[in-house]
């Protein structure tokens, strides 16, 4: 029976973990919402914690503590995706609880568990139920109760992935989108493998994959309908200015004071109070007054402000204090600012570069860029200011962690889609000042709805479509508009669907695996459905995409 675990075990339990996301990611992967090539959860969480299993391998540790606050450190530099973001977090708190300590026992062990629950949920600013959320959270408060009544870790963790199970099954539940796919959450998946990798690695046992894992298999559980709780339901904007900074502790003043004023003047507040700095998010129709509140505890570091209504974007605050930047080349600042987009194919790269981005991040959708990935191509930038653009959604939360992680004032722009990302360079003007910068920016992307062409993966039934492998699918900001058997089908639907925007601008860029004379054929119809617009035909030469089209 054991009933403490150090260094060396909690070592064997990240090895283990590794092992267990590493042979069960493309199962993971399966787990869509979408029945297009973009499932790459598996593939972030496995990434992710293979960051930390790669440090812990290389010196051994004399205490837990250390031992855990290297694999967290390792996560949040390695993590990719908001499943990879979001596992790092909660490492990262189970790491703070853990500090100093040699050994832990369950009840202890526990305890951390539920201080990295607690970081995951206060960095995200739209918890949405039904995800890795609520599973760690629902298996962690088996494992508090637990600990409360008996010392055996196995026991413990054994408790811990049976309400896990459970609460995997009902995410279907939970999540409306979840529900019309008929598939349980995808890293609410990733983290029971995770437990049970933990509880083999206790029981001195090698991780062995189920023999016959259930995939995308749709639970036969009944079903019931909380859209409130769905991460892709923006919902109203209450409170204009989405306003985050961090700020230093120069006196004795309690956050928590802070944090009861908060609440009374915005919402979706998030303040986290580690050690010498205190980092806030709020959202805030007056964040002068928040300013000038935050100033009565320390100077402003950094600030960013942002106009919602113009805007809405999903943001996610990391709680991790100020680290050295990356063991990477660091430019210093020779220009006010500069610009690094995550984009995949030769010619976006180029089309970026014209555009005066200073740095490239080879990703995009299915092979999303770590947090040291972007992290390393700011710091080679030679600007004091450096503008991100991460061109997809699941990249955004990894490029917001580079804030606190080096010495440059970096701004990320939430930019969703490549079209979004090219727009919004346009704007980068240097005799304007950063937020008049970021401000145009995120007018310049909002102005842009972008039209994707991409092929199912597998057969399969989503909102009323009937879905076969290999038929072509068309996506219209997000939203699927289809799924055709010809080009020339699919292109004129998409030119139904931008009727309504009254295009000024089209831009079409075809992927790798379109020739250029194909693509002149279709983008001059196109262009024939609207006149009045004008019309370019770029070799972008993206992967996964057959065609993005930018519509202004």
């Amino acid at each position: 029976m054991k009933e403490h675990i150090d260094a060396a075990l909690f070592r064997d339990i990240i090895f283990s973990a590794s092992a267990a996301l590493e042979q069960n990611r493309q199962l993971i992967n399966e787990l869509n919402v979408f029945p297009v090539p973009d499932g790459d959860t598996g593939t972030n969480m496995s990434l992710t914690m293979g960051a930390a299993a790669t440090e812990l391998a290389k010196r051994d540790f004399d205490s837990l503590g250390a031992a855990a606050d290297c694999a967290a450190g390792a996560m949040l530099r390695g993590a990719r995706g908001n499943s990879g973001v979001i596992l790092s977090l909660l490492f990262r708190g189970l790491a703070k609880r853990l500090k100093g300590l040699d050994t832990a026992d369950s009840l202890v062990f526990a305890e951390a568990m539920t201080a990295g629950v607690d970081a995951a949920y206060k960095a995200v600013m739209k918890p949405a139920e039904g995800t890795i959320l609520t599973v760690s959270r629902v298996a962690t408060s088996s494992a508090v109760e637990f600990a409360g009544h008996g010392g055996d870790l196995e026991l413990m963790f054994s408790c811990a992935i049976e309400s896990a199970q459970e609460a995997l099954a009902d995410t279907v539940n939970l999540n409306p989108v979840l529900k019309r796919a008929g598939v349980v959450d995808a890293g609410g998946k990733g983290y029971v493998f995770i437990l049970e990798a933990a509880l083999a690695a206790l029981r001195g046992e090698a991780y062995v994959a189920p023999e016959q894992p259930q995939a995308a298999a749709r639970p036969v559980i009944e079903t019931r309908e909380r859209a409130d709780f769905s991460e892709f339901d923006e919902g109203e904007i209450n409170f204009t200015y989405c306003t985050e900074f961090i700020c230093s502790r120069d006196n004795e003043r309690d956050p928590e004071r802070m944090r009861q004023w908060l609440m009374t003047i915005g919402d979706c507040v998030v303040l986290v109070d580690d050690d010498e700095i205190i980092k806030v998010h709020v959202h805030t129709n007056t964040p002068g007054d928040v300013l000038s509140v935050a100033l009565t505890y320390g100077q402003l570091l950094k600030v960013k402000i942002e106009n919602m209504r113009e805007q809405h974007s999903e943001m996610a605050g990391g709680e991790a204090p100020a680290e050295a930047p990356a063991e990477a080349e660091f430019a210093p600042a020779e220009k006010p600012y500069g610009a690094v987009a995550v984009c995949a194919g030769d010619g976006m790269a180029e089309l970026f570069r014209e555009l005066g981005a200073d740095r490239i991040v080879t990703g995009g959708q299915t092979m999303n860029p770590s947090t040291e990935d972007i992290l390393n191509e700011v710091n080679r930038t030679p600007a004091e200011t450096v503008f991100v653009f991460p061109n997809n959604k699941n990249i955004q939360m990894a490029a917001e962690q580079c804030a606190p992680l080096t010495e440059k004032n970096v701004v990320v722009i939430p930019t969703k889609t490549v079209p979004q990302g090219i727009s919004a360079m346009l704007m980068l003007d240097e005799s304007a000042g950063v937020d008049e910068i970021r401000e145009n920016m995120l007018e310049a992307a909002a102005g842009v709805h972008t039209a994707l062409v991409t092929y199912a993966a597998r057969d399969s039934e989503y909102d009323g479509y009937d879905i076969h492998a290999g038929e072509y699918l068309a996506l219209m900001d997000g939203a699927l508009l289809g799924s055709f058997t010809a080009l020339d089908e699919l292109f004129a639907k998409l030119a139904d669907s931008a009727e309504g925007y009254s295009p000024t601008v089209l831009s079409v860029y075809y992927g790798e695996d379109v020739g250029e004379a194909e693509a002149e054929a279709l983008g001059e119809k196109l262009g024939e459905r609207f006149p009045d617009a004008e019309l370019s035909i770029v070799n972008g030469g993206q992967p996964v995409y057959y065609y993005m089209v930018s519509i202004e």
